[in-house]
């Protein structure tokens, strides 16, 4: 039989790990010797001082070889993916192969448009709560998509974190500082997965960047997904297959 994959996964910056990845794995199932980690900006009540990526790479470090991971698959969502970039930059020699499902961060060598719309995400800092999250959600859908709708009066518990901890990923993604020769040196496989519905300046055009950068990376796009109904939650079987393929031809 088949040894099972090792896999880390990263959330993104709102929903925790559990639930975000719990339909994938369930597909999955003992294919897979899978953790899911929640992000270290969630650690604590309020984000670590000096929060920076290098916090989620350490933190990345420690997980794995808690679970005793020498080598493994790394796949980052978002906020994870930004983080699992910061990751490959500084201990690629550790991963089996990267997936990106959309990364909030690719480095600070943006396209102009890429640039045009981060600084429409900083300009949210300061916002009372519900409106930033509110602009944090519609600046990442496509023109003409309409946002999921707001969570009730009872949200989780773990919501009231969110808004100080997206704002201390945006903080941390201006001050990094992305390796991108250690990601050209990088010859381990990369899938980057994009929503048709997510917004092109940002996500298809970082695909795209990333695209020439990475040796060997292979984009797959979801027609009717978006950065908040994203595949891993909506269509599993579909990323699964993909993601086993992955992992198949790195380990071969």
């Amino acid at each position: 039989m088949t040894s099972p994959h090792p896999v880390l996964l990263l959330p993104g910056g709102v929903l925790p790990a559990e639930p975000a990845y719990a339909a994938l794995l369930k597909v999955l199932g003992d294919r897979v010797d899978a953790v899911a980690k929640d992000l270290d900006v969630y650690s604590e009540d309020r984000p670590p001082a000096n929060y920076s990526l290098d916090v989620e790479v350490k933190g990345i470090l420690r997980e794995a070889d808690r679970h005793g991971f020498d080598r493994f698959h790394l796949v980052g969502y978002s906020g994870g993916g930004a983080s699992s970039l910061a990751f490959v930059a500084e201990h690629g020699d550790r991963l089996l192969s990267l997936a990106l499902l959309e990364p909030a961060w690719a480095g600070n060598d943006r396209t102009e448009e890429e640039r045009a719309l981060w600084d429409r995400f900083r300009a949210l800092q300061g916002l009372p709560a519900d409106e930033f999250m509110a602009g944090f959600v519609r600046l990442q859908l496509a023109p003409g998509v309409q946002p999921p709708p707001p969570p009730g009066a009872a949200q989780p518990p773990w919501m009231a974190k969110r808004p100080a901890g997206v704002g201390a990923l945006i903080v941390a993604f201006d001050d990094g500082d992305l390796d991108l020769d250690a990601l050209r040196a990088f010859d381990k496989p990369v899938y980057f997965a994009l929503g048709g519905r997510s917004n092109p300046d940002y996500y298809a055009r970082m695909a795209a960047r990333l695209g020439a950068i990475f040796p060997d990376f292979t984009a797959e796009t979801f027609p009717d997904r978006h950065h908040f109904d994203p595949p891993h939650r909506i269509e599993p079987e579909r990323i699964a297959g993909s993601l086993l393929a992955l992992w198949e031809r790195a380990e071969s």
